[in-house]
């Protein structure tokens, strides 16, 4: 691909799961195009995951950074925004610490990053059964022919296609942060995720609709930017109402910064 003239940082969410973990930075490590430095987002994981971190230091040729919190209940917000702070890179690329890149992940968001816009990309749900195997085996090989994998039609990479479905949008639903991408400064210019997101639920909707009423568009990508989902379990609903509220509020009255976010991480 063309030279570009900006760095892209990928952003890794995880908690207690270095198995996953192992198997997203082998994914990393087969792009066809490598970030300019790798972002772990831990919301207060065991000294596994440090270690495991500390030992793929020594593998990658280029930064990896570990930003921790105390494990005080799901602060997936809080921590993005830690992370985020000891970045450098001018583009960022979200994912969580369940999901495998396809090879051309990174290359396919680099392709797509436009000023003015941030961008969804969609995801491939892997069966229970699959992702067992896979984490049995520690094999990052999975594609649209691999068995025990749903919404099949989001594992097809055909990214010489993918205008074809590529849309702008200004709807902050079905946003997952499993799969996002944003300029650095518009997230700053939101003060990033709300950190009084406690709990799972709504936090990227609640993202996402500032960055648009800040005057960002959503670009839906498809054919593209391919990842697939291991299987867990879920995490506790318990906030989800109170996250669906805030949400809403930052909808209606058309927000485009929160108080405790970004800066007061």
């Amino acid at each position: 691909m063309k030279n570009r003239n900006f760095t892209v940082g990928i952003l890794v969410s995880t908690y207690n799961w270095p198995l996953a973990l192992e198997l997203i930075f082998k994914s990393i490590m087969q792009q066809t195009h490598q970030p300019d430095e790798i972002l772990v987002a831990d919301d207060g994981s065991g000294p596994e995951t440090a270690a495991l971190i500390a030992q793929y230091r020594s593998i990658f040729n280029i930064p990896l950074k570990h930003a921790w919190q105390e494990d005080a209940g799901f602060r997936k917000s809080k921590i993005l925004n830690k992370a985020i702070k000891l970045a450098e890179s001018d583009y960022i690329i979200e994912i969580d610490g369940d999901i495998l890149l396809h090879p051309g992940f990174i290359e396919d968001h680099v392709r797509h990053a436009r000023r003015g816009i941030f961008v969804q990309g969609a995801r491939t749900m892997v069966s229970e059964n699959k992702t067992r195997e896979i984490l049995a085996h520690g094999r990052t090989g999975i594609g649209f022919f691999s068995r025990g994998i749903r919404n099949r039609f989001n594992s097809l990479h055909l990214p010489s296609l993918s205008f074809l479905i590529r849309a702008n949008s200004r709807s902050s639903q079905n946003i997952k942060g499993c799969n996002l991408a944003f300029w650095k400064d518009d997230f700053i210019a939101i003060n990033g995720y709300d950190n009084f997101f406690h709990g799972w639920g709504s936090e990227d909707y609640e993202f996402a609709a500032r960055l648009i009423n800040n005057g960002i568009l959503k670009r839906r990508l498809k054919l593209a930017a391919v990842c697939y989902h291991l299987h867990h379990s879920c995490n506790s609903r318990e906030q989800q109402v109170v996250n669906e509220r805030r949400y809403s509020e930052t909808v209606v009255r058309q927000l485009t910064v929160c108080s405790n976010g970004y800066a007061q991480a």
